[in-house]
């Protein structure tokens, strides 16, 4: 470790020894190879409390310091990022499984430190309402006090950032509980932010689902914010009741693209491939389900194999992978089931669907199911892996209609040549975002949610700040 006036710095080794237990610990296994990462240690809900405790006490003098100065503190915070971004990204591979180049750890990281800048930027004023005959009422946005943050193990640092960065912006403190597959990468990452930021504004409580259950049925915070599975959405909104708290829930998706008949199938195939296989798949707003024309279906499908089998996947620390393993046995099983019921089917596979046995780690081969119907398991249910199905339409409402036929919406995407048909086409599906011609690019300045069962409020941007604040009216 080595420490200047203006950031510290670790070494790989020095970053892992910072976040190892005094004494015992659960065993986190690399996810590619087997071997042993590190330990963490598994506090519980006393270790939660007094954190809660500390975060509240914080809060006060965190949110007296003013916008200008916890912007100058979010700023130096992605400079201790980037700083460490090597040492982040080597645990981050190691912890998750994603490679370190192409769109995977290194990328992830580099995230971390563009998301804080972006946010620390953005500009929050009062907004005048009236002002007329002697009154004036203002709109001002105030801190909550102690925010809660449950995170997933798919993009375990840059979810973090996107839960934290507007929540201290704010001006109020945090505490996470992380993903119990991916707790190193959190605990790293906090370790490095906290050798800037104050101490008891941030804090890492790892755990198992009692401490998540606390943290969102506690009196002492004011809000959650959650990425995960619907199932654990719906959970947290029953512990929140009791207490009323605001939520922030980016829940499971199964996200649509429709292929126009117009759209060309050789420009479109990379954007396609990235778009669904991104992370190896295990991505929320990942392309799932893809729709393409009868027109142009054959020469989609042929392209887009041309590209998958080109893309190499393997331990994430060789420098020429960009697709990794399944992060967990219970996700690989997942995988495996709905691309069996697919081919028992008598679906068409192009690509994949046979994973090679006794190989270590979790890996699924980069798969594509062709003629597939849209009742078959790996159509409706959310497969987040490396699996996509591409079912043939013949006219457009048809398309639509299966696009919207699920009770989730977190994204979808159009793919034309024609940009104003395409936004005809995006009016009419039930998404928090629909991409043209991409698919799951995102942006700190663009304000992102789920539709249906994906979740509801908003992160990024202004808006993602206003979700951070309580809005209090002076009028007079």
């Amino acid at each position: 470790m080595t420490t200047t006036s203006e950031t510290t710095t670790f070494t790989y080794q020095g970053l892992l020894e910072a976040i190892q237990p005094t004494s015992g610990g659960r065993r986190i296994i690399d996810q590619a190879t087997g071997e042993l990462v590190g330990l963490v240690a598994e506090p519980g809900i006393v270790e939660l409390d007094a954190a809660v405790q500390a975060a509240r006490a914080a809060q006060p003098a965190w949110e007296a310091r003013g916008h200008e100065e916890r912007r100058e503190l979010l700023n130096r915070a992605a400079d201790a990022v980037e700083a460490n971004a090597e040492a982040l990204a080597q645990l981050l591979s190691r912890e998750q499984g994603k490679p370190l180049n192409g769109p995977n750890a290194r990328f992830e990281v580099g995230a971390c430190g563009a998301w804080l800048r972006a946010t620390a930027s953005f500009n929050l004023d009062p907004e005048t309402l009236v002002e007329e005959d002697g009154t004036l009422a203002q709109l001002f946005y105030r801190p909550l006090g102690v925010v809660g943050a449950i995170g997933p193990w798919n993009w375990p640092m840059m979810i973090s950032i996107w839960q934290l960065a507007p929540a201290l912006r704010m001006g109020n403190t945090v505490v996470m509980k992380p993903s119990e597959y991916t707790p190193l990468s959190v605990l790293a990452l906090a370790t490095v932010l906290s050798s800037v930021l104050p101490a008891d504004v941030l804090a890492v409580v790892p755990g198992g689902r009692d401490v998540g259950e606390r943290l969102a049925a506690h009196e002492d915070i004011a809000k959650v914010m959650f990425t995960g599975s619907t199932a654990t959405g719906k959970a947290i909104i029953r512990s929140s009741a009791d207490t009323i708290k605001r939520l922030t829930l980016e829940l499971g998706g199964n996200d649509a693209g429709i292929v126009l008949p117009d759209a060309d199938p050789l420009a479109i195939a990379e954007g396609l491939f990235w778009g669904a296989f991104i992370n190896t798949g295990q991505t929320c707003a990942a392309l799932k389900r893809l729709y393409v024309h009868e027109d142009i279906y054959d020469k989609v499908c042929e392209a887009l194999t041309a590209v998958a089998k080109n893309m190499p996947m393997g331990v994430g620390l060789d420098e020429n992978n960009v697709l990794g393993p399944l992060q967990n046995k219970a996700q690989f099983d997942v995988v495996s089931r709905l691309v069996q019921a697919a081919k028992d089917s008598g679906a068409r596979v192009l690509l994949g669907g046979e994973p090679e046995a006794e190989q270590p780690g979790y890996f699924y081969p980069t798969t594509l199911i062709a003629d597939i119907d849209n009742s078959n398991p790996l159509v409706v249910e959310e497969q987040f892996g490396p699996a996509l199905p591409i079912i043939k339409y013949s006219n457009l409402d048809e398309a639509l209609e299966m696009a919207n036929s699920l009770n989730v919406g977190l994204g979808a995407s159009v793919w034309s040549s024609d940009t104003a048909k395409a936004r005809q086409v995006a009016a009419r599906i039930q998404a928090g975002t629909v991409w043209l011609n991409k698919h799951g690019a995102v942006d700190p300045r663009v304000p992102f949610g789920g539709a249906k069962q994906s979740g509801y409020g908003l992160e990024f941007g202004v808006e993602g700040l206003k979700q951070l604040g309580s809005p209090q009216i002076i009028n007079g």
